[in-house]
């Protein structure tokens, strides 16, 4: 095992929180600093190093740059019309003040089946915002519930890329996989999200960000819960039917060829975002008298917001690219190979390695299925054993974001949260999830 890159990674993230907490350099420019330093003390050459944050950068915020614009736009209507604030008042009317944490859950956790972790969290946030100005309570109180049921079910619960790839590479089946990711996910869902978020909000308190200067909108005249409901679902519907008729679920010809073809194109997040900011821009504003020139000094205000957000993800794009490209999370892993571990621990430990080294859940669950794969391939698993397996992995691929996961820029920044404050909430958060799932996941592997 190379020890030079072992050091050079975790030298480089040593580096990188020093230069943030201590020296107080901007994010931004730390982690392009960081990127540099690193590819040096890995031996990467000049042009390599370049080119792959670069890389790092392009493919992040290929995505990530359309979906935070159009989700800051969004957001920005639903905020200064006074619809975010009237659904939270409406929410808070159906579910009462103590269970609107639990509220925000809930709806994480269904959403995000269907919907990208990002898109829905971009989607929703508004709703926490306006949650906490009429509470006067922490944004975290909402946020982290929200958050908590979204990251778990992202990870945990077909048909999201990362488990569907680790149950095709483990060889699981979808079902047990679907069901254990539910049974497992909930009760992760309430210790990491409710109960966690009533915790910390109580020693940090964060007060939602401003969007736009102020609250000028007409009390009198705000749009009704059912109207930001509706235009809310209709991007979620348009992505989930996508996620739907693209799944293993429904066989290839089943579908008309246009059908498959409008909704591959409706359905997709940019798509559908677009639809959301049309409609809302049309019912919420121009339909309720809103002027052409309040109608843009909004999107402007918008914009400014996303755009820290927007750099600072495609830097820690282009970090996590570098910590791939030195590969030492797969060398740490094919170290633990040749030790003996439970499967099951086995899985969540080689997926929490990567992850801590190299940041994406995605590639960290993926690389850790296939390293894992070989240790299954003599054994006598039922099928109900390797589909825990598969949640074990999620649950270490999710565990501990911070500085080289993008995740933990795009949540800090659009909750307001300095580095310190996002890793003791998100990190821990995050932390909590991967423990307690390999916990839970262990316990019923042990059981069944």
């Amino acid at each position: 095992m190379d020890l030079q890159i072992l050091f050079a990674v975790l030298g480089g993230i040593v580096i990188l929180l020093f230069l943030i907490l201590r020296l107080k350099i901007q994010a931004f420019l730390a982690l392009l600093i960081v990127c540099i330093l690193v590819g040096i003390f890995a031996g990467l050459p000049a042009t390599d190093i370049m080119s792959t944050m670069q890389q790092g950068m392009g493919s992040t915020l290929g995505f990530v740059a359309t979906v935070v614009g159009l989700g800051a736009l969004f957001g920005g209507i639903l905020e200064q019309s006074g619809g975010a604030k009237n659904l939270a008042k409406y929410l808070l009317a159906k579910t009462g003040e103590k269970r609107s944490p639990w509220a925000m859950m809930f709806t994480g956790f269904i959403v995000a089946i269907p919907v990208f972790f990002d898109v829905a969290f971009i989607i929703l946030v508004p709703i926490t915002y306006a949650l906490s100005k009429k509470t006067g309570k922490s944004l975290l109180l909402y946020a982290l519930p929200l958050l908590a049921g979204l990251t778990i079910t992202h990870a945990f619960i077909p048909p999201t890329p990362g488990p569907i790839a680790v149950a095709d590479i483990l060889g699981a089946d979808l079902g047990w996989v679907i069901l254990f990711g539910i049974l497992t996910g909930i009760p992760v869902a309430i210790i990491s999200g409710p109960i966690f978020a009533k915790y910390i909000s109580k020693r940090i308190f964060i007060k939602p960000l401003e969007i736009t200067d102020s609250d000028d909108f007409d009390e009198n005249n705000l749009p009704s819960p059912a109207l930001i409901c509706a235009i809310i679902f209709v991007p979620i519907f348009l992505i989930v039917a996508n996620t739907v008729l693209n799944s293993p679920f429904i066989t290839e010809n089943s579908i008309h060829p246009k059908l498959l073809y409008a909704i591959n194109l409706l359905g997709h997040p940019f798509t559908a975002l677009i639809i959301a900011n049309l409609l809302a821009w049309y019912f919420i504003g121009i339909r309720r008298g809103m002027g052409k020139q309040f109608l843009n000094k909004t999107a402007l205000k918008s914009f400014e917001a996303a755009g820290i957000i927007i750099l600072l993800t495609g830097a820690g794009g282009a970090f996590k690219q570098i910590l791939i490209r030195t590969g030492a999370g797969e060398m740490i892993a094919q170290l633990l190979n040749g030790t003996y571990f439970s499967p099951l621990v086995f899985g969540f430990l080689v997926a929490l390695i990567i992850r801590l080294l190299q940041g994406s859940a995605t590639v960290a669950m993926i690389t850790a299925a296939g390293i894992t794969a070989p240790v299954l391939a003599n054994s006598t698993l039922s099928p109900a054993e390797t589909s825990l397996i598969v949640i074990a992995i999620a649950a270490g691929a999710s565990g501990f974001s911070h500085v080289n996961d993008s995740g933990f820029w795009l949540v800090g920044k659009y909750l307001g949260l300095t580095e310190k404050e996002t890793f003791s909430t998100w990190t821990v958060m995050t932390g909590m999830i991967a423990i307690l799932g390999l916990l839970v996941s262990s316990i019923i592997y042990y059981l069944i």
